[in-house]
């Protein structure tokens, strides 16, 4: 029968020392989880390829979308499945512009602010106050470029508002929507091109044209100058969003069709600001008729102006 004292728990420097003492004995040990290296596989990949695996979030936002698929997504008809996509509140809001107007090199705008919680909600009131934000600065500009001609007379453009929301609207939804089918469609071609969803697509381009509001209000300076320089500069800040959102989830893909869709990308946003400058601020001269005046004789006199 064993005694009391060899009941006792005793510790030891040294697993020899036990065997020593009794070589019957089992011994088990417990060594602590060797950390891996967080740089062990980035040598097995090429040079800024790990942290373009982070931006199309293939560790985080896999965790992401499993708590996701365990979520009961109301049906498509009933009013709380459409309310999801508004569920954002004004600091979220506030903080996705900033990441549109001050993009960060080498961050993602998907990784950073939109995957937690993509919304429609900014992209919306975006679309809407840059329209009638350019109608009503094309209006103003117009009048201020014809302002002390004895013969103008001023009449608001109402057309303008419409135009403007076609444009503006069509571009944030059917751009996006292309974009989204061609990258699901080369995804079927080369693994792991895309992880994006449509609804996050829609929201990048939303919050990208932010930027052009305070443009927008700044075009009524008449100076074309100024008006291109500006347009240089909103195009470098949205567009560099663009392409730090997408080239990640396409540089995988053919060299030639990931340089060819970002380019495009890039040329369809320049096309929106090049337009909206061309047809609503720098539209040509109007050829106003010189007036007649009768004279006193009977004759007419033609005055040029």
């Amino acid at each position: 029968m064993a005694t009391a004292d060899d009941l006792k728990f005793q510790e030891f420097d040294d697993a020899a020392n036990l065997l020593a003492a009794n070589p019957d004995a089992t011994t088990i040990s417990i060594d602590e989880p060797a950390e891996i290296p967080k740089n062990q596989h980035s040598h097995l990949q090429e040079p800024g390829r790990e942290e373009d695996d982070e931006l199309l979030g293939t560790d985080d936002s896999d965790k992401t979308e499993l708590l996701a698929g365990q979520k009961k997504s109301a049906p498509f008809w009933t009013f709380e499945y459409y309310q999801t996509f508004f569920d954002v509140d004004t600091y979220q809001v506030l903080d996705r512009i900033k990441g549109s107007v001050f993009p960060v090199p080498g961050k993602n705008f998907v990784r950073l602010y939109i995957r937690s919680n993509p919304d429609l909600y900014g992209p919306f009131w975006i679309c809407a106050t840059l329209v009638f934000t350019i109608a009503v600065s094309g209006n103003l500009s117009n009048f201020f470029i014809h302002l002390g001609q004895p013969t103008y007379h001023y009449v608001p453009e109402f057309r303008k508002v419409s135009i403007a929301a076609t444009t503006i609207y069509a571009y944030a939804w059917l751009v996006p929507l292309a974009l989204w089918g061609f990258l699901m469609w080369r995804n079927t071609k080369v693994m792991n091109i895309v992880s994006y969803s449509f609804l996050e697509i829609v929201c990048v381009y939303g919050y990208s044209l932010f930027v052009y509001i305070p443009t927008a209000m700044l075009w009524i300076i008449p100076q074309k100058v100024v008006r291109w320089v500006l347009v240089v500069f909103s195009l470098c800040l949205s567009g560099s969003v663009l392409v730090m959102t997408f080239w990640p989830a396409v540089r995988d893909d053919n060299r030639r069709i990931a340089v060819a869709t970002v380019a495009t990308i890039l040329l369809l946003h320049a096309l929106l600001a090049v337009g909206c400058l061309a047809y609503f601020f720098d539209a040509p001269e109007l050829d106003i008729p010189a007036p007649i005046i009768p004279a006193h004789n009977g004759t007419t006199v033609i005055t040029k102006s």
